[in-house]
C-alpha cells in the first residue's frame, strides 16, 4: 500500500498549499540527505590505505552532522503537515543521483569522488532556498543554516584537493569516478601505474 503524502493541515499563517509546495521540495532535500549519511558511512567502512585513519574518522564525524540535518528536515515536514518520506524506496525515488561510484578505494580516491558529492547535494541546498525562501522564512532559515555545515564539510574534503594556488585537482573532472582517479593520480602519484577504473572496487563489482 503507498504512503499517504496528502497534506491535511498547515502552519499558523500558511495555507495547505503552501505548505505542500514547500514540503514537496524538503521531500527531496530529505532524500539528498539520506543518501549523503549512507555514503559518508560507506566510506568509513571502505576507505584505505596512508590516511585511513584520519578519513575514517572524519567521516563519522560528517556522518553524525548529516544525520542530525535528516531528522531537522523531517521534523519540518511533518510539523508542514506532511509526511516525511524516508523510505527506502521513497528515497531512491527522490534522491537525484546514482549510487556513490566507490567501493574500497584509497583515501585521495574517495576525497576526489567525495568533492563531487558535495558538490551536488549543496547545489541542491542553494536551489531549494531559492525555492522555499519567500513562501517559508522558516524553511529557508533551516536550509541555509544546514547549507553553511555542509559547505564547511564540502571544504574540509577540497582542503586535501587544492595546491597553494587554490586549484582543485579535481577541476575538470565530470563526474564521481573521473574525480576519483585525478585525485589518487595527483596525490598518490605512486599509483598511476598501476590504478585502472577496475582497481577502485565500485560496489557490485567482481
Amino acid at each position: 500500500m503507498p504512503v499517504e503524502l496528502e497534506h491535511r493541515y498547515a502552519p499558523a499563517g500558511m495555507t495547505t498549499g503552501d505548505a505542500e509546495k514547500v514540503a514537496f521540495v524538503l521531500q527531496h532535500r530529505l532524500a539528498a540527505l539520506i543518501d549523503l549519511s549512507l555514503t559518508l558511512k560507506h566510506v568509513h567502512w571502505n576507505v584505505v590505505g596512508p590516511g585511513f585513519i584520519a578519513m575514517h574518522e572524519l567521516m563519522d564525524e560528517q556522518v553524525d552532522v548529516v544525520r542530525g540535518f535528516v531528522d531537522e528536515i523531517a521534523e519540518r515536514i511533518s510539523t508542514l503537515g506532511g509526511v516525511a518520506a524516508g523510505l527506502p524506496g521513497l528515497v531512491v525515488q527522490r534522491r537525484g543521483s546514482d549510487d556513490y561510484a566507490l567501493g574500497r578505494a584509497p583515501v585521495p580516491a574517495h576525497l576526489g569522488a567525495l568533492d563531487k558529492v558535495y558538490e551536488r547535494v549543496g547545489k541542491g541546498h542553494r536551489e531549494a532556498i531559492g525555492d522555499v525562501d519567500e513562501i517559508d522564512p522558516i524553511s529557508g532559515d533551516l536550509l541555509i543554516t544546514q547549507a553553511s555545515r555542509l559547505e564547511l564539510h564540502h571544504w574540509l574534503i577540497r582542503s586535501h584537493l587544492s595546491d597553494t594556488s587554490g586549484r582543485l585537482v579535481t577541476e575538470s573532472a565530470t563526474d564521481e569516478m573521473d574525480a576519483a582517479i585525478a585525485a589518487a593520480y595527483a596525490l598518490q602519484p605512486e599509483v598511476e601505474e598501476t590504478v585502472e577504473i577496475g582497481d577502485l572496487n565500485r560496489p557490485g563489482s567482481g
